[in-house]
């Protein structure tokens, strides 16, 4: 064991400790001295069949795990700073300071790495899918009580500050376990949307100087120049949101939930600033009888108190005689927004105030050379900086909202055009491809619309065409700053980009010019199952090289056009499993890639991640090590999905870890890229093989008679389609079939009744098929597996996937299958399959799988015991359940079931940390 090992291993211990004692006076406290009696991990707890209500035994386990979760998070970021302050910033893989000293090792030269710093723009991507389970009051809670167990780490507490901390722990544990954890009704877009902005409002923008400062120092320490960074452009940080924009399947998300969505978004991205130039304002407090206030600042004074009348006037009127607080007191009054007190705020468009962030920007430039030219170069390197970054990043909208739809959607709304326009063969879905395309080009060269005033032509087409409206008024009135792109899931032709063209003309988003048309916003397809991704670069350049596509990324872009393309790793899992799926995930970025450069055009590839292995997850720097060399260009856009979130990005120090990683990263695969560095040519006929084997042994089970029996009857994933944790349905139509199951729902009734099938099946198989046809190529694998990134990343992915599983409980659940024929003929595969697996693996990695994951098997040995009477209790749960509502019906017996079920859920998805 490692001495960073043994040393997190004493921080949780100890900080578990304390915690739980905590816990238990509370308990005693408040007479739940029972319930006290089953807290874990501790000398004296008795044995989690203790009897107990299942309510207080889920909302003990569920605030243990959390705790645990909480340590464990403290402890891995003071072990980080133990580690960086004995060892140097360089010492952690895929960090600022190791990413620079690894760049320069490789022979890339400083003005070489200097130069990558402009071209580097990531973007994480904020969605509300249903898979966070804790309420949103429960996290504000959480948070609270982290930010707590941090204070107390200051040596220099006095006894009692020390005492003062401890009672507001146990207040806060109280409070706790005195509020429900569940949704018991299902969350409004809205709510969302209101916790996807505290992120942006009170988490990132603290984030971001760290950010800076931390690429400062690895720069210094690197030994490169001073200069050279200060010549450069430092990466650019931005975010992106689907709440309020992503339809798909999801009716609650109207037009007017998206305008609202938007107009909230501008709001308080206005009023952060607003605070942030308040602050600024406090400190940039510089005496005009100290040094004379520049020119060109006293005339900018001048005109923008003319120009803003009497708020002007009284802006000024404050702080007489210094000037540089007079302009930000100007600069606040700029802002589209007022404040009242005890009234709350709303935005003001009125003459003389900014219409876009562009312009307080170049305001606070001018403000930036009026401090330096009177040698306050120190207080413009920091305080005006930083908000000026801000400004970059969060400009007036803190997110670009995305607008996502379904394909087949789209086709039901062209034909309900037709039918209106009279044409005789409406059904578009129904055309060949090359009719649909042609059709689309003939229109599309004609600026005249479809539809006449007061036409109601269908739901469908009414639906987008609302939705576009709103895009259109918005842009008009503020710019497309706010609006990410129109993105279509399952795209399966050019046809469904093409028809986005043809449904933004009715709506004013595309514009007719002397040279041809565009669109004010670019359409983004998203390439999800496996067949999708195999013929996403013959779709991809048929739609680039359409005239309408020309022109728009001709206008929206300087330099080289950039085409953002997203490609989806849940649904190409749930189609072929583990191994197929990154198989053509990595095939289709390589040939999407060679398609944009044959085009003239950089693909910024938009990585539509989940929360868990099955859906994508693992370590951001070895993903990003994985993907293909040379199809990350310094663009990068990643979604952050349900309880990833607050895992990631709840508490500061953790998310600045977070974003550097995917910042230094990104950096990294670019520098290299540009390169053209390949990967082991090897790589590409192991991963053939390996493709093949698994995809048809995941492929047998799937398919095979009683399947469908099987897995809806050994996982919960009918109660999963109950659930209240997200506003999304589980299903994409409503028809109960697995192909238009969402992939969320699929992984995570795998994930609760511990198969986590989807994460590793087929993987033995194609390891062991390997090994018999191609011995060689299984030594060269098992020899050096990190000359092969993408075969590491996924193993090192499987491999977990496999310690997260449980045989036991596994069987647990498959006892609730009806037919013993089916429940042993499955459980027979998938035992073989497993032991199939691990063996293979100890094999390729040349280790156990114990010995290589300590940290790991330690974090899952402590929640094992409760997590195995949190099992115990979900599968007696379901047996009655499913009993009750077979004989009566969901009456209220069966309905007091169920809201047993959702805390068996809500308590196993937080002892796993993960749920889809």
């Amino acid at each position: 064991m490692t001495d960073e090992t043994m040393l997190l291993h004493e921080k949780i211990n100890a900080d578990l400790r304390f915690l739980l004692e905590c816990l238990e006076e509370v308990l005693f406290e408040i007479g739940e001295g029972e319930v006290a009696a089953l807290i874990p991990w501790r000398e004296n707890s008795h044995s989690p069949s203790f009897p107990v209500s299942i309510e207080r035994a889920c909302q003990l386990y569920s605030i243990s795990f959390q705790l645990l979760g909480m340590v464990e998070e403290n402890a891995a970021v003071q072990v980080r700073r133990v580690i960086e302050t004995a060892r140097g910033p360089s010492h952690e893989r895929g960090l600022w300071g190791n990413t620079l000293l690894r760049l320069k090792d490789d022979g890339f030269g400083e003005d070489e790495i200097a130069a990558a710093l402009e071209r580097i723009h990531v973007e994480p991507v904020l969605t509300a899918h249903p898979t966070e389970a804790k309420r949103g009051t429960i996290i504000t809670k959480h948070r609270a009580l982290y930010l707590l167990m941090v204070k107390r780490e200051n040596p220099k507490l006095t006894p009692a500050e020390q005492f003062q901390i401890r009672e507001e722990i146990k207040e806060l544990l109280e409070l706790l376990w005195r509020t429900g954890n569940i949704q018991l009704e299902k969350p409004e877009v809205q709510t969302e949307l209101r916790s996807i902005i505290h992120y942006l409002v009170n988490v990132f923008p603290e984030a971001m100087p760290i950010l800076d400062r931390r690429l400062k120092a690895a720069w210094s320490n690197a030994g490169c120049s001073e200069e050279a960074l200060k010549q450069s452009r430092l990466p650019r940080l931005t975010f992106g949101t689907w709440v309020g924009g992503d339809r798909d399947g999801h009716p609650l998300v109207t037009a007017e939930v998206t305008r609202d969505a938007l107009h909230e978004l501008r709001l308080r991205a206005i009023l952060m600033l607003r605070r942030r130039l308040v602050d600024l304002a406090g400190s940039l407090s510089l005496s005009d009888h100290l040094q004379a206030a520049p020119e060109h600042l006293l005339r900018w004074i001048e005109e923008r108190e003319r120009r803003l009348g009497s708020s002007g006037t009284e802006a000024c009127a404050r702080n007489q005689g210094e000037s540089w607080r007079q302009a930000i007191n100007l600069m606040i009054a700029s802002l589209p927004v007022s404040v009242v007190h005890d009234q709350g705020a709303k935005l003001e468009d009125s003459q003389g105030r900014y219409a876009t962030a562009d312009e307080l920007s170049e305001d606070l430039a001018m403000l930036d050379a009026s401090v330096r030219a009177v040698g306050g170069a120190r207080p413009a390197e920091i305080e005006l900086f930083n908000i000026r970054r801000l400004v970059d990043s969060m400009g007036f909208h803190l997110a670009a909202l995305d607008i996502r739809q379904n394909s087949d959607f789209h086709d039901r709304a062209v034909s309900q055009l037709l039918t209106a326009a009279g044409v005789e063969d409406a059904d578009f879905s129904a055309w060949p491809e090359e009719k649909r395309v042609e059709f689309l080009k003939r229109e599309l060269a004609l600026p005249r619309p479809f539809l006449l005033p007061g036409l109601h032509p269908g739901h469908e087409a009414e639906a987008v065409l609302e939705c576009y409206r709103v895009l259109a008024t918005h842009i008009r009135t503020y710019g497309a700053e706010g609006i990410g792109s129109l993105i279509v899931s399952m795209t399966r032709g050019a046809s469904d980009l093409l028809a986005l063209y043809l449904l933004a003309r009715e709506a004013g988003l595309l514009v007719y010019e002397e040279g041809g048309c565009r669109c004010l916003l670019q359409v983004v397809p998203l390439f999800e199952t496996i067949d999708d991704l195999e013929r996403a670069p013959q779709i991809l350049r048929q739609f680039l090289e359409h005239p309408v596509t020309r022109a728009t990324l001709a206008v929206a872009e300087t330099g080289r056009p950039l085409q953002q393309v997203m490609i989806g790793y849940s649904d190409s899992c749930k189609d072929g499993g583990i191994i197929a799926s990154h198989g053509a995930l990595f095939r289709a970025q390589l040939e999407l890639t060679a398609v944009g450069d044959s085009c003239g055009v950089d693909i910024r590839f938009f990585h539509g991640r989940g929360g868990s292995i099955g859906r994508g997850a693992g370590p951001t720097f070895r993903f990003l090590e994985a993907l293909p060399p040379g199809s990350l260009r310094g663009c990068f856009r990643m979604t952050e999905q349900g309880e990833t979130i607050s895992q990631k990005y709840s508490n500061l120090l953790t998310a600045t870890y977070n974003l550097e990683l995917q910042l230094a990263g990104v950096f990294g695969m670019t520098v290299r890229g540009a390169r053209h560095a390949a990967v082991a040519p090897e790589q590409s006929a192991i991963m053939e093989f390996l493709v093949g084997a698994s995809r048809s042994k995941y492929e047998e089970l799937i398919s095979r008679d009683g399947f469908i029996d099987f897995f809806s009857q050994a996982t919960p994933i009918d109660v999963m389609e109950h659930l209240k944790i997200g506003s999304r349905p589980s299903r994409r139509t409503g028809r109960r079939t697995l192909k238009d199951l969402r992939a969320i729902p699929w992984v995570f009734s795998w994930n609760q009744s511990r198969f986590m099938l989807p994460s590793w099946y087929g993987a033995g198989t194609a390891l062991s098929r390997l090994k018999e046809a191609q011995p060689h190529s299984f030594e060269l694998l098992s020899a050096d597996i990190g000359r092969f990134p993408l075969l590491r990343y996924l193993f090192m992915n499987v491999e977990l996937a496999v310690l997260q599983a449980d045989r036991e409980i596994m069987n647990w659940y498959a006892g609730l299958v009806e037919s013993g024929a089916i429940r042993d003929g499955f459980m027979e595969r998938i035992d073989r399959e497993f032991e199939l697996t691990l063996s293979h693996l100890r094999l390729l990695f040349k280790a156990p799988l114990g010995e290589r994951r300590p940290m790991q098997l330690k974090a899952l040995s402590l929640r094992h015991a409760p997590l195995a009477a949190l099992h115990r209790h979900q599968v007696d749960l379901l047996r009655q359940w499913r009993s009750v509502c077979s004989s009566t019906g969901e009456g209220d017996e069966a309905k007091r079931l169920m809201e047993e079920l959702f805390l068996t859920v809500n308590a196993i998805a937080g002892g796993i940390r993960n749920t889809g």
